[in-house]
């Protein structure tokens, strides 16, 4: 059914919802101004913001009389075992058939108003359909995740897993028409073209599956059979030049592909992990063409650049990234070590490990097996001439003073800190045991940033308009505002997920002569971050409200980034 105005103020869904009161018809007048994107009615009603999955599968099934049932809970295996018939007799359909009994099919529906669905199924099945409600998200995510079984299943089948790879773990794989190598090729290729950041191969008791993280969040994207396991893991160790016949300890590898797109070389970083029912792989894809960046891609304000720039100009001193795990340092330095990387610089990284090679930069990466530590690279490499250096990660006192010491003695040093935002840094390094003038006297500048997704263009003005970001905390009551909040709402571009692509938020504070004061005195964070604030630098979550107002990102992700609980 095409979605019109008419067709959505006169169906049987819309009456009934408004009937209960569990739709609001200025909302809804509101929406119907706005372009009418949507496969369903019940799909754009819940895309809208007009109503949520469970409430209205909840409401149909109170006011119709129809069973509700929880589509989570059905088994995919229960599922596929069902005739090929049936279960295409509901294709296209916001419909899915659940069992068959004495001729009569019960089928899952979202809206059981939509009398037309029913009538498809039982012209296609010439079988009695008896409808029950069931959840539109989750009627979604449950066809979508039996379809990627069914792919797997039939691409990989157990028989082909062993005929391609031999009974013997360790037996080379590396056959171009073997089922194996083509099925890990695909997944690889997979990441790349949805541009994946790490590939996760999980084995469990019943199960066995593979997930990618894109943009941050981990997205399921096939289910191989459980009996290929072993054999996925030996192709990828053999691909990484690991020890296929080692299972019971941790190994760390790396290897190259090149992309079917064009001609680039990929580099992944392998690290397998041995689980209760088998090795756990973790690929990370250390795409060079995507972690380095332009100064002015990162998300950065303009502001912001210029005092990056100032301090990147600097003949010496040390500049701080500092933020959780994933939340862009890396991409961060490398950006700042590009725009460093002249013929006249010797430049030098220690990194745990150096993620993406950089032509004419100096990596060593640490090895505490050997006792090739940070501290004691970074004393080898002030005996090599730099004049800038980047070190991974600042841990302990020891990598941290003589770091200090490096930015003192001419050297420019670049490295992160685990904190949550700029002032906290200070107190971090003088917790390690680094003197307060060490730290005023050799920190020129502290970034503190976070990763945050973009919406896609199919993004929706907020219902609540800036009330929203009042709401949120992010505002104060009566500030005027020319520009409003958008929602996040999933079309197929965006994989349904409303949001395409990353970026940076970041809390850019330089070191003032009264902020060196004020860590001279041993001021606390609370004191140092009002002085910041004193000064103009703007806090995480005022840099996530602009980008809001901007419409690139949602308020939901600002408040999940910049949480401190």
């Amino acid at each position: 059914m095409s979605l019109t105005e008419a067709s959505i103020r006169n169906s049987g869904l819309v009456r009934a919802l408004l009937a209960q009161g569990q739709l609001d018809a200025t909302q809804l007048d509101e929406a119907l101004q706005r372009p009418i994107q949507g496969r369903s009615l019940a799909g754009w009603l819940i895309e809208s913001g007009l109503s949520a999955a469970d409430k209205m599968a909840i409401s149909m099934s109170k006011h119709l009389g129809f069973p509700l049932f929880d589509i989570s809970q059905l088994n995919t295996d229960t599922y596929n075992e069902l005739d090929s018939t049936l279960r295409q007799a509901t294709k296209g359909l916001d419909a899915m058939v659940l069992s068959q009994r004495n001729g009569t099919l019960y089928v899952g529906v979202v809206d059981p108003t939509d009398l037309s669905i029913q009538q498809q199924i039982k012209f296609r099945t010439q079988l009695l359909v008896e409808p029950v409600v069931v959840e539109h998200d989750k009627l979604s995510n449950f066809v979508s995740k039996s379809n990627q079984e069914q792919a797997s299943s039939q691409f990989l089948s157990e028989e082909e897993a062993v005929e391609g790879t031999g009974e013997s773990a360790g037996e080379d794989v590396d056959i171009d028409d073997a089922p194996i190598v083509r099925f890990v090729q695909r997944v690889l290729q997979e990441a790349l073209d949805k541009g994946a950041s790490d590939i996760h191969f999980e084995p469990y008791e019943k199960h066995y599956r593979i997930r990618l993280r894109i943009d941050g969040q981990l997205q399921e994207t096939v289910q191989p059979p459980l009996a290929a396991k072993s054999k996925i893991a030996a192709r990828i160790k053999i691909m990484s030049r690991l020890n296929t016949t080692e299972t019971r300890t941790p190994q760390d590898g790396r290897m190259r592909i090149s992309s079917n797109t064009d001609d680039r070389k990929i580099d992944f970083r392998v690290s397998t992990l041995p689980t209760l029912f088998g090795e756990k792989i973790v690929l990370r894809i250390l795409n060079s063409n995507t972690s380095m960046m332009k100064l002015d891609h990162l998300g950065l304000t303009d502001k912001q650049i210029v005092l990056v720039e100032r301090a990147l100009g600097q003949p010496h001193g040390m500049i701080l990234v500092t933020g959780p795990t994933g939340s862009g340092k890396t991409v961060s330095l490398y950006t700042f070590l590009m725009m460093l990387n002249q013929e006249n610089v010797n430049i030098s990284t220690v990194e745990d490990p150096a993620e993406i090679h950089l032509n004419g930069v100096n990596q060593v990466n640490i090895n505490e097996r050997i006792g090739l530590t940070f501290a004691k690279a970074l004393r080898a490499l002030l005996r090599q001439d730099p004049d800038i250096i980047m070190v991974g990660e600042i841990r302990d006192f020891e990598t941290a003073d003589i770091s200090i010491k490096a930015s003192q003695t001419g050297h420019m040093v670049l490295s992160t800190l685990h904190t949550n935002d700029a002032s906290q840094t200070i107190v971090r390094l003088r917790n390690m045991g680094v003197e307060t003038f060490n730290i005023a006297s050799s920190v020129n500048l502290i970034i503190a940033q976070r990763l945050v997704r973009k919406l896609c263009s199919c993004k929706q003005p907020h219902p609540q308009g800036n009330q929203a970001l009042f709401t949120a905390g992010l505002i104060e009551k009566g500030t005027h505002l020319d520009s409003t909040p958008f929602c996040a709402v999933g079309c197929d571009a965006c994989n349904g997920t409303g949001y395409k692509g990353r970026v940076g938020i970041y809390e850019v504070m330089p070191l003032s002569e009264d902020m060196q004061e004020l860590i001279l005195k041993g001021a606390n964070a609370l004191e140092l971050e009002q002085q910041a604030r004193s000064e103009g630098v703007l806090s995480l979550k005022d840099a996530g409200t602009m980008k809001i107002l901007q419409g690139i990102t949602t308020i939901e992700e600002i408040l999940a980034a910049t949480r401190t609980d």
